[in-house]
């Protein structure tokens, strides 16, 4: 048998992604989430645990006869600032600790590109300087942190800093896309597209965290970005989901300054379906280098922008009738469309 993961998060997208690639290495699996663990195609073969990360019993109780942890488990943007803090801090410090405690032999962090903020230069290295925008980037920050000082005690905390990630189960803000794109609509974006906004495709973060769970100790005990390697513009990219769906619509851009201003005012009245992070970034050129993670992990990508959006939407499709109607604040349903169900009518 394969080594005996840890996935907190187990419920969520990446945490299920995770959990059948490791079943397919021939790992044991644990998952720890707050969230019901749903998913009957591989439910018999889990070890659930339902709980908070907050909740130290229950984290200590997850992480008995466990090799490895990957740690998934966050509080995302959409959520409010005193969860976003106490679940990606203050949880990430129970689970990391826990794993301290009971000699695991390494734990894997997810944590976010996020930590760069805004930034000035791309594409970004692993060394460039922190600073995060919101409550979640802050946060994200905070985590590493913890994990660094656990690293300083003897651990191996791998942190992964990846992309935003897509493929099956994932729905969040894509679903604004694939949802216009399927009524044969044309899709409205800030700005006018041309800059370069990497992605990454679920299978390919799997692969890069099982890279860091196999990898010797004394290399991957490090920080690495992990993202697609083909990308082209936001334009080129999100236009060939239109373009599968056949229906000959098109991306059009809009000035992105009168936009920005408009999605504030909307959040502010709660009718946007954006946060700050997505629309502040959406007009910007968002790249990292993965150079490290190929030379040092290993890692090879297999799907670009294009590909992991197609193979999204090609899930979406496929599973429409399971999510229909349902809207949430996770990247396992739907978000609130807000105004834009109104605009859509005029695309």
């Amino acid at each position: 048998m394969g080594k005996r993961f840890l996935v907190t998060g187990g419920a969520g997208f990446l945490g299920i992604n995770l959990i059948r690639f490791l079943l397919n290495k021939g790992c044991e699996v644990t998952s720890l989430d707050i969230a019901e663990f749903d998913y009957e195609d591989v439910k018999d073969k889990v070890r659930i645990i339902t709980g908070d990360i907050r909740d130290r019993k229950i984290v200590d109780q997850a992480m008995e006869q466990v090799d490895i942890v990957v740690h998934a488990a966050a509080a995302l943007p959409l959520y409010k600032k005193e969860d976003i803090f106490s679940t990606d801090v203050d949880g990430t410090r129970n689970v990391v600790d826990s794993a301290f405690t009971h000699g695991v032999e390494r734990v894997i962090h997810i944590s976010s590109t996020a930590v760069y903020g805004i930034p000035d230069h791309h594409p970004l290295m692993e060394d460039d300087k922190l600073d995060g925008v919101g409550p979640y980037g802050q946060a994200k920050i905070k985590a590493e942190e913890v994990c660094l000082e656990y690293r300083n005690k003897g651990m191996c905390i791998p942190i992964i800093r990846p992309k935003s990630f897509i493929g099956p189960e994932r729905l969040g803000v894509f679903a604004l896309l694939y949802d216009w794109a399927k009524d044969g609509k044309n899709f409205p974006m800030i700005g006018s597209g041309n800059n370069r906004y990497q992605l990454l495709d679920v299978e390919d973060l799997c692969e890069a965290i099982y890279l860091a769970a196999e990898g010797p100790k004394d290399k991957v005990n490090d920080t690495f970005n992990i993202g697609a390697k083909e990308f082209t513009t936001m334009k080129e990219d999100y236009q060939a989901v239109l373009d599968y769906a056949g229906f000959g619509k098109k991306i059009i851009g809009f000035p992105a300054k009168p936009v920005i201003l408009a999605l504030r005012i909307l959040e502010f009245l709660k009718l946007s379906p954006l946060y700050k992070w997505v629309y502040e970034t959406a007009c910007e050129d968002s790249f990292v280098s993965i150079e490290k993670a190929e030379k040092i992990l290993g890692f090879k990508p297999k799907y670009s922008n294009k590909d992991a959006l197609i193979r999204n939407y090609k899930w979406y499709l496929e599973n429409l009738d399971k999510f229909q109607g349902k809207t949430g604040i996770s990247h396992r349903v739907p978000w609130k469309q807000g105004i834009l169900k109104v605009a859509k009518f005029f695309f």
